[in-house]
């Protein structure tokens, strides 16, 4: 708990306000967003479980100890999720690829369906779309290869983040009382930022478990009882929930593939997703301006503007870093009592 103060800030807290805004625009201009929150995550998890330990456990030695296996599991256990995750999307029940094709077919089968002036930005038939496909894998096959690259790198940026928060999660168990004041202010700062993280992730994690949970009703539940069975359900459910880690936008993107492959039954059953979707999109509208809202003192249209502002200079992994920066800077000013 951080305590309001109007006083003018000291030389220290202005040097680590630049230190700190500096280090957060260098992690999104080299693209280490997610070795950060990599390792934010572990480093949160370990610190909302890791007082169960401090009270059972006696001495200071047990503590590193225990917290230091605790990191180690965490780690392990979030390795173990991401890879699992990459097994189910290659798998048969889970296949990317096999969605995207599905996708294409139902687009390719509904086209008199659609309005004529987007029948003139689709391809004529299906053939014409996969030539479309080769030619465009022909083209960017540099880039293809690069992709594949800089995933490996991806996974060894998340990787080494996690071991960093378990290493930092470990190193908080060992008391520090003789800062220097600038280090005292840098430490201050990486605390409000790790406050920020945990108020925002941890309730849009929440807000994407119960988005995927009702869109796991409607798709596994409801729909077969009404005797419509869409394929790839389970992809689309996890679809769902992974995007909904991202606010506002990662809800758009699963809606769009639900209501396409929707499209594969009849155009009533797309008709009919699109608007149990959007009630389900109001309902998180609402879920994001109580939970999230509520944690940092903000209402949606505030995290809109800060999306749209970094997205613009940054792209999507400006969107995915909006929310957690404007709740650092937001928990910064409203702590000098500024607004």
């Amino acid at each position: 708990m951080f305590i309001s103060s109007d006083t003018r800030p000291s030389p220290a807290e202005i040097s680590a306000w630049i230190i700190a805004a500096a280090v957060l625009i260098l992690v999104l201009i080299f693209h280490l967003l997610p070795a950060l929150l990599a390792g934010l995550l572990v480093f949160e998890l370990v610190h909302v479980i890791s007082p169960w330990f401090a009270r059972h456990l006696p001495g200071q030695r047990s503590k590193i100890i225990a917290v230091g296996l605790l990191s180690f599991s965490v780690v392990s256990l979030l390795t173990l999720a991401g890879v699992g995750l990459v097994a189910f999307f290659r798998s048969d029940a889970g296949s990317l690829t096999l969605l995207f094709d599905k996708m294409a077919e139902i687009l390719e089968s509904s086209r008199q369906i659609f309005p004529a002036w987007l029948l003139t930005s689709l391809p004529p038939d299906a053939d014409a779309f996969r030539l479309a496909i080769t030619t465009w894998l022909r083209t960017h096959a540099a880039e293809l290869q690069l992709a594949g690259k800089e995933a490996g790198r991806l996974a060894a940026h998340v990787l080494i983040g996690m071991i960093i928060g378990g290493m930092l999660a470990l190193r908080e168990v060992i008391p520090m009382d003789h800062y220097k004041p600038l280090a005292r202010a840098l430490v201050e700062r990486a605390s409000r930022i790790g406050l920020a993280f945990r108020r925002i992730v941890f309730a849009q994690v929440r807000i994407a478990t119960i988005n995927a949970i009702f869109t796991a009703i409607y798709l596994a539940v409801i729909l077969p009882v009404a005797g419509v069975h869409l394929p790839l359900t389970k992809t689309m459910i996890a679809i769902t929930f992974l995007a909904g880690l991202i606010p506002v936008i990662g809800n758009l993107m699963s809606n769009s593939v639900i209501v396409i492959v929707s499209l594969s039954q009849s155009l009533n059953i797309a008709i009919g997703s699109l608007v149990f979707l959007i009630v389900i999109h109001k309902l998180e509208y609402f879920l994001n301006a109580r939970i999230v809202g509520s944690q940092i003192h903000a209402r949606a249209w505030e995290l809109l503007i800060a999306m749209l502002l970094m997205e613009s200079i940054f792209g999507l992994t400006g969107v995915v870093a909006a929310p957690i920066y404007y709740a650092y800077i937001k928990d910064e000013l409203v702590a000098r009592g500024w607004v």
